[in-house]
């Protein structure tokens, strides 16, 4: 009975890690039209979280030591819940703040859930991580598809506030696991157990890992829908085809976790996954994007596949739990500072050459360099305490 609610409990939690991010997109412009933000202001509400998650992730492991794995994830929702909360008030600080402060709880449980999955599920890795990566991915699904609909109902801020709802549920079905967790430690050098870390070539390259997937996925997400109009596609084709790719990476987080995990060299998987997002790719370069719903989603499914990969990569590279919590802060610092930068850099490709060839080289470049970090990574080994 403990352990079905601690995997309710996991799976609620990642359930939650995206909702308040994947709200925004759909009612930027509901939200312009009632506050009169400028597009740079609207922008810092997606900008904001990532730079959370880069900064704040390399400093989890002070929350684990004072609050204990459980605690810190009990926090991590209470923060997403209220920051969520706070966006629903009537004036523009607390959107801003709010979306500071459930940027920091999510950047918690991103760092979190490997570390939690090493120690309690060290013989299920694969399917656990399987487990919490697709729900992340069901998460921000449901808070794109979902949210416009709740916004016709209750209003964009209600919209916004209303993903406090299952953060809360999420919460109360955590706090059993409060006393059931291991206890807190208080003495930690952070500063000391990050330099031992950054001396570990193994740790730099599951970040850079983490950090290449991380910059192609958020490249896809924000930038697809507008390579596929200029192919020809009108807005709602475009938009359609950019949620059947985020449908089908919730799929290949399901999958590619659970089948890399079977062995320890993870090497052939990076390899198989980085020929097809290549293919993928090329298909939708091709002049007119012919089969863009095939190519659609099979790159949907591969970076939905490596996303988990990555993820696992986080357990499996690391010896021990407390070893998993500093690696996952240090490769999501990296991985989520680097995905911040895509976008633009992607964006700003497009506006200085006035093509797509420059900005799908970007990608290529993404693509060799991601695969040739990944056959290092990939390697078995692990990373020792004392490293």
């Amino acid at each position: 009975m403990q352990r079905g609610l601690l995997i309710l409990g996991i799976l609620l939690i990642s359930l939650n890690l995206r909702p308040a991010l994947a709200s925004v997109g759909p009612l930027v412009e509901s939200i312009r039209g009632a506050t009169g933000l400028s597009n740079a202001a609207l922008g810092l509400l997606t900008t904001l979280p990532l730079l959370a998650f880069g900064l704040v992730s390399a400093l989890t492991p002070l929350a684990t030591r004072r609050l204990g794995t459980e605690g810190a994830l009990a926090a991590a929702l209470s923060l997403v819940a209220v920051g969520t909360l706070a966006r629903a008030a009537p004036s523009t600080a607390p959107l801003f703040g709010g979306t500071v402060l459930f940027g920091v709880g999510i950047a918690l449980g991103n760092v979190l859930l490997p570390s939690l999955v090493k120690r309690d599920f060290p013989e299920h890795s694969g399917v656990m991580t399987s487990l919490y990566s697709s729900g992340i991915g069901a998460g921000a699904a449901i808070g794109a598809g979902t949210t416009v609909p709740l916004a016709g109902a209750l209003g964009w801020r209600g919209a916004l506030g209303a993903w406090a709802v299952p953060a809360v549920a999420a919460l109360l079905v955590w706090l059993p696991q409060l006393r059931a967790g291991a206890p807190a430690r208080a003495s930690y050098d952070i500063g000391d157990s990050l330099r031992a870390l950054a001396r570990s070539s193994l740790a730099w390259q599951v970040a850079l890992f983490m950090g290449l997937q991380s910059l192609t996925f958020y490249i896809a997400l924000a930038w697809l829908p507008g390579f596929l109009q200029a192919r020809g596609f009108d807005p709602a084709a475009a938009g359609g085809l950019l949620a059947l790719s985020q449908v089908m990476g919730v799929a290949g987080s399901a999958v590619v976790p659970t089948w890399a995990a079977r062995r320890a060299d993870q090497r052939r998987t990076i390899c198989l996954l980085a020929l097809v997002e290549g293919t993928a790719l090329a298909g939708l370069a091709w002049p007119g994007a012919p089969l863009a719903s095939l190519w659609v989603s099979v790159l949907g499914f591969v970076l939905g596949g490596t996303f988990g990969l990555a993820l696992l990569l986080l357990v499996l590279r690391a010896a021990d739990a407390e070893t998993a919590t500093e690696l996952s802060g240090m490769a999501q610092s990296v991985g989520y500072l680097v995905a911040a930068a895509g976008p633009a850099v992607f964006g700003l490709l497009h506006d200085l050459t006035g093509g797509w060839a420059a900005p799908l080289a970007l990608l290529a470049f993404a693509l060799v360099a991601k695969t040739a970090v990944g056959l290092r990574a990939g390697r078995p080994g692990q990373i020792r305490p004392g490293r």
